[in-house]
């Protein structure tokens, strides 16, 4: 398979479906409207939901009965990067080359946009059609999963984490925990919802989960080196941020070398994960390896 075209498709899939959420309207309210869409179709890769898909596919399901799902999945991502953008958290002015959201619509407007964005998302799990053959008690499983991964379990656990040790002296364990739960989380629970949703059995749902836990922990290595190594122009964003903000990142505690070794032994790890799987788990298998290859 072509990796590109697989990612190309996909993407055109969840973006014709994320524009349907939230359709054009003219009362009092529409300013939140805009300033969410702003964020939402920057141009992000849309990674988290074309995992979710690829995790119902390579479990024999269908990618398109998760799209709701899939959605989900983007407006908590794009949720939690207009919050990490504000002054009071990363305080960054570009995003995928254009103005933060508090740049446009300050940062009143902005907050509550993240916040538009993450009710929303279970608003759009809610509503997924389960007469398609999605089961409702794995739907109201992966909601609860769902929560878990972006709460203080999981992602903003792992915001705070972060936050709380710029610029201290920390151990290689707490390095791990904040990338595991601040990046990784939403990654992982967006393959095993899919893995879910497709109707995969108990071992499958493990395998993939785990799986998720190796590509989401090497997609934030992967954001520390190219903080280092990577084009602005390219990632459409300065770089040197980390550093700047004394952020802890693999780089920075165990060396920008032994990082590279490390990632690739965690996507060595991910793939091993996919070894009982078919050719359906091809997409996962190559975006493993693009993940670590990717340029922005």
């Amino acid at each position: 398979m072509d990796l590109k075209t697989y990612l190309s498709d996909k993407r055109m899939i969840v973006d014709e479906a994320l524009e349907k959420i939230f359709p054009h309207i003219e009362d009092p309210s529409a300013d939140i409207v805009t300033a969410m869409n702003h964020s939402l179709f920057a141009g992000g890769k849309r990674l988290r939901p074309i995992l979710c898909m690829a995790g119902a596919e390579a479990v024999g399901g269908e990618g398109r009965a998760v799209l709701p799902v899939a959605c989900a999945l983007e407006l908590i991502h794009t949720y939690s990067l207009i919050h990490d953008d504000l002054p009071i958290m990363d305080d960054d002015d570009m995003r995928r080359g254009k103005p933060t959201n508090h740049k446009v619509f300050g940062e009143a407007l902005a907050l509550l946009a993240g916040d538009g964005l993450l009710t929303e998302a279970f608003h759009a799990m809610a509503l997924l059609d389960t007469s398609g053959g999605v089961n409702p008690l794995a739907l109201l499983k992966v909601i609860a999963l769902v929560a878990e991964a972006v709460g203080y379990r999981g992602m903003v656990g792992g915001q705070v984490v972060d936050i709380q040790s710029e610029g201290k002296d920390v151990d290689f364990p707490l390095v791990e925990f904040i990338h595991a739960h601040k990046t990784g989380a939403l990654l992982t629970v967006s393959i095993a919802s899919g893995a879910i949703l497709g109707g995969g059995d108990d071992n499958q749902v493990k395998a993939l989960t785990e799986y998720g836990r190796k590509i989401g922990l090497a997609f934030q290595i992967a954001d520390d080196i190219l903080d280092i190594e990577g084009d602005s122009e390219e990632m459409g964003k300065s770089l040197g941020g980390d550093v700047e903000k004394k952020k802890i990142t693999y780089p920075l505690v165990i060396g920008l070398e032994r990082s590279k070794a490390i990632q690739k032994e965690i996507i060595d790890q991910a793939l091993e994960t996919l070894k009982s799987f078919n050719r359906s788990a091809d997409p996962l298998r190559q975006i493993a390896v693009y993940i670590i290859e990717r340029k922005k």
